[in-house]
């Protein structure tokens, strides 16, 4: 500690410095097991120096903690978080594996023919966002009316990130369980977001989707891949394995010229993240072995040549 903090140098004593995050505007204190917090039998939290607290249990701890950090948000929510130590068992084995197409006007779409809609929670909550940004601009600075208002502001925007963390643990969770092997697409999320779908795209949240999907499969035994963002996931088609390049997207449904299957474009994309990924998946979600496909005619192998008549 500096000498000015002690008041052992002449001049006006200071506190020690704050450091302060301009991304993170939460305030946390950490007790560890020589601070001597205690959980107590009727459900309260014990701390040093602040007595019991109630709390609301979101679930029982599997082994003794070894220390608590209370966290409090912009919203004015108090969160304890404890360290305990539990063994995770893996899931018993599966035969499924799904490839999955994120998208905004479907959240995801499965190679199974599922589409799983995008619960769109920062558009469904904009009026009331922008009301209670509106109330607090009116008040002045300084003022208490203004902290109220920005609390209000803050439990808005809290209650819209909680819906949605909730929407991608239920389903994370759902897709490991029913699935031995999931495959997903490596997106450009930053690229995405500087354009004019950038309040769609961080309003759907991928990159966490995608991250609670990858640390689920590892935490539970399941297979967990991620192709690259260059894969043609959408000009390749599933049923015969042809290249018909990009196309516009008006274009939902077409039928494949080669074989004359019916393909859609997002079930179509997803059966090409799983086959990119080594995992063989059919439309119907049955594992099928890769069969030879014949070769259209014109398209490959040779022809013969018409002799020359003899002179």
């Amino acid at each position: 500690m500096r000498r000015r903090e002690k008041g052992e140098r002449k001049g006006p004593k200071v506190a020690p410095p704050r450091f302060r995050s301009r991304k993170d505007h939460r305030q946390a204190v950490r007790f560890t097991a020589n601070a001597r917090f205690r959980v107590l039998a009727n459900g309260k939290l014990r701390l040093p120096k602040i007595g019991d607290v109630p709390v609301r249990w979101s679930r029982d701890l599997p082994s003794q903690p070894s220390s608590v950090t209370v966290i409090r948000d912009s919203a004015g929510r108090y969160f304890a978080s404890f360290v305990v130590q539990a063994t995770p068992g893996a899931l018993p084995g599966t035969e499924p594996a799904v490839g999955i197409d994120l998208g905004l006007t479907h959240f995801a779409v499965l190679s199974d023919g599922r589409k799983i809609a995008s619960p769109r929670f920062l558009r469904r909550a904009e009026k009331k966002l922008r009301r209670a940004q509106r109330a607090l601009s009116r008040k002045q600075k300084g003022s208490r009316n203004r902290d109220r208002a920005r609390v209000k502001v803050a439990r808005a925007h809290a209650r819209v990130a909680d819906a949605r963390r909730e929407f991608h643990h239920q389903l994370s969770t759902a897709l490991i369980r029913d699935n031995q092997a999931v495959a997903v697409e490596d997106l450009a999320v930053h690229g995405l977001a500087r354009t004019q779908m950038a309040k769609s795209v961080h309003d759907a949240g991928w990159s966490a989707f995608v991250a609670m999907l990858e640390y689920k499969a590892r935490l539970y035994g399941r297979e967990f891949h991620k192709i690259g963002r260059f894969v043609p996931t959408s000009q390749t088609r599933s049923a015969c394995g042809a290249r018909d390049g990009p196309k516009p997207l008006h274009v939902r449904a077409w039928q494949c010229p080669g074989c004359g299957t019916g393909l859609d474009r997002d079930v179509n994309a997803t059966v090409n993240v799983a086959t990119a990924a080594g995992l063989a998946v059919t439309a119907c979600g049955a594992q099928v072995r890769p069969v030879p496909v014949p070769a259209q005619r014109g398209e490959a192998g040779t022809h013969p040549k018409p002799r020359r008549e003899a002179a």
